[in-house]
């Protein structure tokens, strides 16, 4: 722990150099999940040519390692230095929801610097529970969580959110989820089209918007360059919810981050098994729909 806080008070100049021999390892020797990265990508633009997807790739490995080091800078900025590194656009959009008393729902996904968002959310007086996947190792749950919590935000393990929802349910805030995870149950999934794929998607966030009865919104985050980022937000769905069909608000979750990806193609994650339920594998299993 102690070696992170170090690293945590080292310069951007110096955090960087550290990330571009990181690339270098994981692009080169480790290889890193190279084989998925490069399938990801080719089924995903069918259109691009072989050096177009190396190209894609090593900008994926150049944003992974720029990601790394810049999660570990997080607790060392202060809250004049992360709002000068991340500016949300239009933050009214939902501060002004929660300051009227209302609860959101925000959907992130793995693109760009997701990490820094809860907090920069935080510092915009966007008050956030940010809701994330428990480590199964107990010295890295420990380091992230203590990271994520930087500027007030509240991090909530994913297996305790329902707990959490339901004890402050009328609490205003808004809950962000990482919304372009593998569902553990994938039976009981959403399937969308998605980058080229049948993709299962976890239906718990549009079922919470739709038992809370709020709003929800995606939250867009585009590199500009190392260390500096634009947020845009925009408003997916709206309750009542009462006429709206099933699927609907992860379908424009979907679309949103589709168009996200499209944009800037490096700045996804296309290391992690996004795909590697089939959705023919679950039918007729649970309730996928």
């Amino acid at each position: 722990m102690i070696l992170f806080h170090w690293l945590s008070r080292l310069s951007f100049s110096w955090l960087y150099a550290l990330s571009d021999v990181l690339y270098v390892v994981l692009l080169h020797i480790v290889r890193y999940r190279r084989r998925v990265v490069v399938e990801n990508l080719t089924t995903a633009f069918p259109e691009k040519s072989p050096s177009a997807i190396k190209y894609l790739a090593r900008g994926f490995y150049r944003n992974l390692t720029d990601l790394i080091v810049e999660t570990i800078k997080l607790p060392s900025l202060s809250a004049e230095e992360l709002l000068h590194h991340v500016r949300f656009q239009n933050p009214t959009l939902i501060n002004s929801r929660i300051g009227a008393g209302e609860p959101v729902i925000i959907l992130a996904s793995h693109q760009a610097n997701w990490e820094w968002l809860p907090a920069s959310a935080q510092l915009n007086g966007i008050t956030a529970d940010s809701v994330y996947k428990q480590l199964s190792s107990p010295f890295f749950e420990t380091l992230m969580r203590e990271i994520r919590a930087t500027h007030g935000v509240n991090p909530v393990p994913m297996h305790k959110l329902m707990r959490d929802v339901a004890v402050r349910r009328n609490v205003p805030r808004a809950i962000a989820l990482v919304a372009d995870q593998i569902p553990s149950s994938p039976e009981v999934a959403y399937w969308l089209p998605f980058l080229n794929r049948e993709t299962a998607f976890y239906p718990g966030p549009e079922k919470l918007a739709r038992s809370l009865k709020v709003p929800v919104f995606y939250v867009e985050m585009v590199r500009i360059r190392r260390s500096y980022y634009d947020v845009i937000l925009h408003q997916l769905a709206e309750p009542p919810y009462t006429n709206l069909p099933d699927e609907a608000i992860l379908a424009s979750y979907r679309d949103h981050l589709e168009r996200s990806i499209r944009a800037n193609p490096s700045d996804w994650l296309w290391s992690h098994k996004r795909w590697k339920h089939k959705r023919e594998e679950y039918v007729g299993r649970g309730k996928q729909k």
